[in-house]
């Protein structure tokens, strides 16, 4: 590297580095490298000593933390729980996002998404369409599809029942996540007309294999009246996946932030969310995204910052003890400012994806998919180590190719 003067200059607490010749993701490098060398501040120093010796910190704490000024005290507590559970591995995942229609009975006000069957942007895809595209992904090395749509009016059980067989013949070996809490009880009350335990069993028995976690947003029932006004409660979203993980199945789980909610209330999604964890252990990961306004009815309201996304990833890393994985979803992040998360108690950067349209209807200008050479690349010019991984976050092998690594 260049021996030229490095100049650090601090903007709300987050270190921006500026090296004469040296790229921008190299400068990430030195971020983190400088990072790990600060002292954590005084006013996070018991919280520090705390979360050292594997303690759990309340709710109070995690408002504590959000409040804090101190960014770079956030990544230097967040990273020790990251090293303990992942030590310095950084994962992906290789997979295909299929949106299989977007119209939808609800008419959220946060989502650009969702459309009336009269709408000029409304779309509903074919089976053989979404067969043609998983089998030319699979065909690229892909190990899962991740499948979400609107709450469609008029598709039959059958459908969706064939949509999943097609699948699976595929590819027996093939991960098929699909579908959020909210379109399972679209599904069990409205198009199978069955309990929701019956309509999951279903729809495994056709080859479903996990859940996704959308349609969380903020638990916050005024929250939720506000933004989307008609879909299901905090309870009963997390009743499917309390059912779902009874039934020795796993899922994700998410938080949409950075609008009306406040930090109290992201803080009560997250413990509501623990609790959940330490019932059922069945969530495999976290994935907090911001939100995008743009396009939505509520694009009055100023996006969350890069500041607030990394904040808002390290109090989850500390707080959601019970938690292993933790993702940097880099559609709502940006790549750069998910490499950055990785020194922030992330531990994981999502996938290849393709052809992802929830965000971009919304207005985010990232790209629609990554490849493997741009991930690995990414993390290993933040310092730490690429490895593929599956739909559990369990290792496949250091780099493609190479044999699969012991389970974690």
């Amino acid at each position: 590297m260049h021996s030229r003067l490095i100049k650090v200059a601090s903007t709300d607490q987050l270190l921006v580095v500026k090296v004469a010749g040296v790229s921008a993701l190299c400068q990430t490098q030195i971020v983190k490298s400088f990072t790990k060398s600060r002292l954590v501040s005084r006013s996070l120093s018991h919280l520090y000593e705390k979360v050292s010796a594997g303690e759990r910190i309340t709710e109070e704490d995690a408002v504590t933390l959000f409040r804090s000024g101190d960014l770079n005290s956030l990544g230097q507590i967040a990273s020790i729980v990251r090293r303990r559970k992942n030590a310095d591995r950084a994962t992906y995942i290789l997979n295909r996002y299929i949106n299989y229609s977007n119209i939808c009975v609800l008419s959220c006000q946060f989502c650009a998404f969702g459309a009336r069957k009269r709408d000029p942007h409304a779309f509903e895809m074919a089976i053989s369409e979404i067969e043609a595209a998983t089998a030319d992904s699979l065909g690229q090395g892909i190990t899962e599809v991740h499948m979400v749509g609107g709450l469609h009016p008029t598709l039959p059980g059958e459908w969706y029942i064939q949509l999943l067989e097609t699948l699976r013949a595929l590819d027996p070996n093939l991960h098929i996540k699909a579908f959020t809490a909210i379109e399972i009880r679209h599904l069990a009350d409205r198009v199978f007309k069955l309990p929701i335990q019956e309509t999951l069993e279903t729809l495994r028995r056709a080859g479903l294999n996990s859940l996704t976690g959308g349609g969380a947003e903020i638990f916050d029932p005024v929250v939720r009246d506000r933004i989307c006004r008609g879909k299901e409660t905090a309870e009963e979203w997390k009743d499917v996946h309390r059912i779902w993980h009874g039934m020795g199945e796993r899922s994700t789980c998410t938080m949409l932030f950075g609008h009306i909610e406040t930090i109290e209330q992201r803080v009560d999604h997250l413990r509501q969310l623990r609790e959940l964890q330490d019932e059922t252990h069945g969530f495999t990961g976290f994935i907090p995204f911001s939100f995008v306004p743009e396009t939505t009815e509520l694009s009055h309201i100023r996006a969350a910052s890069a500041v607030d996304q990394l904040r808002t990833l390290a109090v989850s890393r500390i707080y959601l003890d019970n938690f292993d994985h933790l993702t940097g979803y880099w559609i709502a992040l940006t790549l750069p400012v998910a490499q950055l998360s990785l020194a922030y108690g992330v531990d994981d950067l999502h996938g290849t994806l393709k052809e992802e349209k929830i965000f971009h209807m919304a207005g985010s200008k990232t790209p629609q998919e990554q490849t493997v050479e741009t991930l690995e690349r990414t993390i290993r010019e933040a310092g730490f180590e690429p490895m593929q991984r599956d739909s559990y976050y369990r290792p496949m092998g250091l780099l493609r190719g190479t044999p699969s690594a012991v389970v974690a």
